[in-house]
């Protein structure tokens, strides 16, 4: 790295200029992405930002990295040429509404097109959604394939058993006062839990009020189309769904301790599948890893469960998580909406999912639900018994049994 690329001073951006307006104000809401003004999280031109945070997420810590052992030019600029979208989303009603879409910024995928002349004028404007496309290739549709579960149409599922999609990154873009009303709280109750449980690691949201819009430091979420995505306007197609929350250790490792991969993968063949027929399979893969409490906690609760005198047990499965991390789930699902908005959807047929917390957080935002779908019993791994028992006495979707019978009964949960 240069000298000449480091600034000689600090410069703090805790409190507002007097008297000075900003150069490219954002009026969430607005009709059209020049309307509503671009986001901008640059750490390069701390004068153009009009955002609290940085864009990356949780990675900007490793580009600080980078910075600091000289592999990144502090002031580079990325080159967006070819990068557009490979797949069109939008623009849907739902963008131009406010109150439906408060955590991520639905023209986030279409920066270069809307603000070409200030990004070619040296304007660090950034995407916060990419778009492309890509085949997965899972040993669990090659045995489908085999089991005549699925049929190849050489389109979207083809004879090797991998399946043709649209992958779609998005990275978090919250609007406060939304985000706010969305919880139920007030903005200032809000930014300052923010500013107070991150240590004071974002000072401006309690010192500028004139900035309303947040890049949080934490992960996003991918999003997989299956089937023609030019059919998304078209409110008669037939949407098939899995809102699904990261679970590391199940869905990338097998773990047998929960029903996270098997449910993942009943959703993917469900949605290729949906596909096939004319339709729209979407699956949301939100980074909320271990209920948003991490893995680390998710771990320690699993010692908790196991060590019990009476063994793990399902009456027993939620209190061991509070014991330990103070609240049994903080996925907190009223921001997950929000991409379903996105993808301008009002209906979801086929609902790939138990879950009452998704359900009502969905329904509640006005998108109505067909059909919920359990995952079949012969795909819940031996030792996740526990866990359904334990969700469905809590309120999960069970279409034939009540679970709470079952947990007063004191029958062995094997028969459960």
């Amino acid at each position: 790295m240069s000298q000449s690329n480091r600034t000689d001073h600090i410069r703090l951006t805790s409190h507002p200029v007097p008297g000075a307006t900003h150069e490219f104000p954002i009026r969430w809401g607005a009709p059209t992405a020049r309307e509503r003004g671009p986001i901008i999280g640059t750490v390069s031109r701390p004068q153009d930002r009009n955002v609290i945070g940085t864009h990356g997420g949780s990675y900007a810590v490793y580009r600080a990295l980078a910075v600091s052992s000289g592999a990144l030019d502090p002031i580079r600029r990325p080159d967006l040429t070819n990068t557009h979208p490979a797949a069109t989303v939008g623009p849907f009603s739902q963008w131009m509404d406010p109150e439906r879409i408060v955590a991520l910024d639905p023209w986030g995928h279409l920066v270069a097109e809307n603000f070409r002349a200030e990004i070619a004028e040296g304007i660090d404007i950034r995407p916060s959604i990419a778009i492309t496309r890509a085949r997965l290739d899972l040993p669990e549709i090659q045995a489908a394939l085999a089991a005549k579960r699925l049929e190849p149409d050489g389109e979207f599922v083809h004879a090797s058993g991998s399946v043709s999609v649209v992958k779609i990154a998005i990275d978090p873009v919250w609007y406060l006062p939304g985000i706010a009303q969305r919880f139920g709280t007030s903005v200032t109750n809000l930014r300052r839990a923010l500013f107070e449980q991150t240590a004071g690691m974002f000072p401006e949201l309690v010192t500028r009020p004139d900035l309303q819009v947040f890049l949080p430091p934490i992960g996003g979420m991918t999003v997989y189309l299956f089937g023609d995505v030019t059919k998304l306007p078209d409110h008669r197609t037939k949407i098939t769904c899995r809102v699904h929350d990261e679970c590391n250790g199940s869905d990338v490792f097998g773990s047998d301790i929960c029903t996270c991969r098997p449910y993942l993968i009943h959703g993917i063949e469900e949605c290729a599948r949906a596909g096939q027929a004319g339709g729209l399979g979407v699956i949301v893969y939100n980074r909320k890893e271990g209920r948003a409490l991490g893995e680390v906690t998710k771990f320690l609760v699993y010692n908790a469960r196991k060590r019990q005198e009476a063994g793990d047990d399902a009456a027993a499965y939620f209190e061991r998580t509070e014991c330990v991390a103070g609240v049994q789930d903080a996925r907190f699902q009223q921001l997950m909406p929000d991409v379903i908005h996105w993808l301008g959807l009002k209906r979801i047929d086929r609902f790939i999912s138990m879950s009452d917390m998704k359900y009502d957080a969905l329904t509640g935002q006005g998108i109505e639900i067909v059909e919920r779908v359990a995952i079949p019993d012969d795909m819940i791994p031996a030792d996740a018994h526990v866990e359904i028992a334990a969700k469905k006495a809590a309120g999960y979707f069970s279409p034939d049994q009540k679970p709470e019978d079952l947990i007063a009964s004191g029958r062995p949960l094997e028969k459960y």
